[in-house]
């Protein structure tokens, strides 16, 4: 057990998309601010930001988590190639904590496979059920009655049907790799610590575990130049496109058409994406490669999104409402979330269009529906409670046990 002055020596672990690496990079960098040596290993696109944050940086096997199309690869698969490859990191630095992202496992397995504490990092909603709640991922509002809750239940047994079959996978994982086999059925997060860095107007009422802590989202951006808001005096509406879906940019283009006319000035952010074909801007819209959200946000009246995390979180906690498109992944329980917390509006991807986009974007900026006054609620929330400082606490905590 490492002293309570003694700095420790802390290994994060993240695969690449920024979703994940960057809120492990914030606590990295609230951690090295504390005195600890930081180890992170992650995507080499990452390595000059995380030694700028004065965290070791070291490059992680890259691999994508699920199978695709071009990489068939079978479940965990590419956990157990990836495993040794961490475990001699590891066993190199010999740390006194292992902190890994929910859906990077090899950090985890070779910490257990040390002898070394490991925490989890959820840098999104908290994905475990309870009877009575919508499965994880459905995207379906809370029940409004004991009826509601009841009908839920009923699905019960096929959600933990996969969530057996997801056991097995990781206790095959577990058995090659020469770990025992355990029998939580999400053994993949730690049962010792879980940080959720999710927001609690987001989370639907539910019993947590001791070990799983709501410490809020853990926010880290790079840098991005400044850049000129359309002029006016009108509400500033920010399209911020997810960075990794819509490649034909549907969205962005369903906003800059349906708002041409729109009582609204319109910042688009193409993400360095060309847009398939040329869309006119000009007059109150214009369209950037990249900005700061951090900077931007707080002067906007909404922000359309496809329902990213990161994304909706800095939205929020900026204080500004969100209309939320979901595309695909865990967006469609994000807007879900937004829908049932008050704090924007949610339009089907299937229903997108100029048309309804503009008839979305005038309701979310309805003054009498007062999104915008629960968005700054949540900003206030986030103002009183430092995320990545209580995450360092709680990692610091387990490191002395």
């Amino acid at each position: 057990m490492a002293s309570e002055r003694q700095p420790l020596r802390v290994f994060l672990g993240a695969f690449g998309q920024p979703g994940h690496a960057f809120p492990m990079l914030a606590l990295g960098a609230r951690l090295a601010e504390r005195g600890h040596r930081v180890t992170f290993e992650t995507w080499e696109r990452w390595r000059g930001p995380v030694t700028a944050a004065g965290v070791e940086f070291l490059a992680a096997p890259e691999y994508q988590p699920f199978p695709t199309r071009e990489r068939p690869l079978k479940p965990y698969e590419a956990v157990v190639r990836a495993t040794p490859v961490t475990l001699a990191a590891i066993a190199e630095r010999s740390p006194d904590v292992v902190v890994h992202d929910i859906l990077t496992l090899a950090p985890a397995l070779a910490g257990e496979l040390h002898g070394t504490p490991v925490a989890t990092l959820v840098p999104h909603l908290y994905p475990v059920g309870e009877p009575g709640l919508p499965p994880y991922g459905l995207g379906a509002r809370l029940p409004r009655s004991e009826r509601g809750r009841a009908a839920w239940r009923r699905l019960d047994p096929l959600v933990e049907m996969g969530l057996r079959q997801g056991r097995r996978e990781l206790n095959e994982t577990r058995r090659r790799l020469g770990l025992p086999p355990v029998a939580r059925l999400h053994g993949g997060i730690s049962a010792d610590l879980c940080l959720v860095a999710s927001l609690p107007q987001l989370e639907y009422p539910r019993e947590w575990p001791e070990s799983t802590h709501m410490v809020g989202p853990m926010q880290w951006e790079p840098p991005a130049p400044e850049v000129k808001l359309p002029p006016g005096q009108e509400p500033l509406v920010l399209v911020a496109p997810s960075t990794s879906h819509d490649p034909g940019q549907r969205m962005l283009r369903a906003a800059l058409a349906g708002l041409r006319r729109a009582d609204v000035r319109v910042l688009g952010v193409s993400n360095r994406r060309p847009l398939p074909r040329p869309t006119r801007t000009g007059g109150r819209a214009r369209l950037v490669d990249w900005l700061s959200y951090e900077r931007t946000m707080p002067r906007c009246a909404l922000v359309i999104c496809h329902g990213g995390f990161g994304t909706l979180a800095r939205s929020l906690t900026s204080g500004t409402p969100v209309l939320v498109v979901p595309h695909s992944g865990d967006m469609g329980e994000n807007a879900a979330r937004v829908d049932w917390a008050g704090v924007g509006v949610r339009l089907p991807w299937r229903l997108l269009s100029p048309l309804t986009l503009r008839l979305a974007v005038a309701r979310a900026l309805d003054p009498d529906a007062g999104y915008a006054g629960r968005a700054a609620e949540v900003a206030a929330w986030a103002a009183a409670n430092d995320a990545a400082a209580r995450a360092a606490e709680l990692v610091e905590a387990l490191a002395r046990r």
